[in-house]
């Protein structure tokens, strides 16, 4: 099948610039309407979804290529080299932050920036590191999924979004994953949650953008502040906002301080 059919590839704005948005667990390209449009007079937007999730090809999911973040990695490099003529902006959330940090590492020239939207190298704490879960609330979390996965999704939701003051982004999370194939759902998020890239910080190369959220259930300051001094040349900028999808709940601060931080670059988002 082709790359498009296979990822549900999409293509709008306009600029001399290729973006590639790509979304995080559960979800699908639809939560990115929030945040693109402050970007679709600069950039040329490639958006698409993960294989297993919205409207991907769900034949195309192979558990033993999904079994790590690598196989989406790969999707993400051949939508990359099939959709853009250049290297590119990458724009991602949650564990689809970490799909573009290693494509980035893999293939630096293939990347001009990257903006992280609430990300985690690890959601686990560790000695000297705090992800925010213990590796007994993991596996309570993925117990719940495995017994019953669309309680699991009504009751998680809300904690994910946040946003008290705007339920119809609450009920729209809750939609999204009880619209997931259960199964599918259940081998991503053992895979996202179990994940340990810290030691790959230190390998970045590519200019990126740390955007944390003031109060973030599933991705603490602690997690910002640990990827900020581990990562090289990174930027991190804290914005306020309750929940961990602030391109949902607070679209337009994450796009004023991403395009800040392009525009500081001095080489991106110029009209073709």
């Amino acid at each position: 099948m082709s790359v498009r059919q296979r990822n549900n590839v999409t293509i709008s704005g306009r600029g001399a610039t290729t973006l590639v948005f790509l979304h995080g667990f559960g979800c699908d390209q639809a939560v990115w309407r929030f945040l693109s449009p402050a970007f679709e007079e600069r950039y040329r937007i490639v958006a698409f979804d993960l294989v297993g999730s919205g409207n991907s090809d769900l034949s195309a999911y192979d558990r033993t290529k999904y079994n790590t973040l690598q196989g989406h990695v790969d999707d993400l490099l051949e939508v990359i080299d099939e959709f853009s003529d250049g290297p590119v902006v990458f724009i991602g959330h949650s564990v689809s932050t970490m799909i573009g940090m290693l494509a980035g590492i893999q293939a630096p020239q293939r990347f001009l920036a990257q903006v992280m939207l609430s990300p985690s190298p690890c959601y686990i704490n560790n000695t000297d590191y705090r992800g925010g879960f213990t590796r007994q609330d993991i596996d309570e979390l993925l117990d719940t999924m495995d017994a019953n996965y669309l309680g699991w999704s009504s009751g998680v939701a809300p904690i994910i979004m946040g946003a008290p003051n705007q339920p119809e982004l609450t009920t729209e999370l809750t939609n999204k994953f009880c619209r997931n194939d259960p199964d599918i759902a259940r081998h991503f998020a053992r895979v996202g949650f179990t994940i340990d890239h810290r030691a790959d910080l230190p390998r970045v190369r590519v200019p990126t953008l740390i955007v944390q959220a003031s109060d973030d259930a599933l991705a603490p300051l602690d997690v910002g502040d640990y990827m900020h001094r581990h990562m090289p040349g990174s930027r991190l900028d804290v914005i306020r906002n309750f929940g961990h999808c602030p391109h949902m709940s607070a679209p337009e601060e994450s796009a004023r301080v991403a395009l800040a931080f392009l525009d500081s670059l001095g080489a991106v988002g110029n009209s073709a």
